[in-house]
């Protein structure tokens, strides 16, 4: 009976404490939440836990949340448990990016998939001057320090943030869509 009702009528029927309504919500969004987590962390038993947190949460607090529309609110419970798991642990660089496009592509389109968005960003990587793309690379994909960096290709630390204040400027520039709209300020980290 549960599989054949819409979102609104489950949302109802959980406010009625109805089991069924609950586990049929689980099996419609849990994979998917679950896929959405793995786009950041690549961590099986990391994002388990924030699905599971996330079923836990809305069962606990079904009669005091006001859920108008199902899916973007299990979404942005999962997005919430994740910086969650950020502030309590030190993530890298390529997870906060990852975090980053992922929240980017899902608020602005729904039409553009998370892989497409990768391939958007490898591309524009690609335009950038060599030095540049090898420095930016390094840095937000390989997760090494400006200071790593500097040794390793034997330049000054001044050079290495140089060069990623650069990428990040053509990025800002570049990452612009078909809908006119600014769609990408690529990582809020410090250099």
């Amino acid at each position: 009976m549960a599989a054949k009702l819409n979102d609104s009528d489950l949302l109802e029927l959980i406010m009625l404490d109805d089991v069924s309504a609950f586990e049929e919500i689980y099996e419609r969004y849990s994979k998917s939440m679950f896929l959405f987590a793995m786009n950041i962390f690549k961590k099986k038993e990391v994002c388990e836990d924030i699905v599971q947190n996330v079923f836990i949460d809305f069962w606990t607090k079904r009669k005091k949340a006001k859920v108008k529309q199902l899916k973007p609110y299990l979404f942005q419970a999962v997005k919430y448990q994740v910086f969650n798991h950020i502030r309590n642990r030190k993530i890298s660089d390529e997870d906060m990016t990852r975090l980053i496009i992922v929240d980017i592509s899902m608020s602005i389109t729904k039409k553009l998939e998370f892989d497409e968005l990768q391939t958007i960003i490898k591309t524009h990587v690609d335009k950038l001057p060599t030095k540049c793309q090898q420095i930016f690379v390094l840095s937000r994909f390989e997760d090494k320090s400006n200071k790593e960096i500097a040794l390793e290709l034997e330049i000054s630390v001044q050079a290495v943030k140089n060069q990623i204040s650069k990428a990040l400027a053509f990025l800002r520039k570049n990452m612009v869509m078909e809908e006119g709209v600014l769609y990408f300020i690529f990582l809020t980290s410090t250099l």
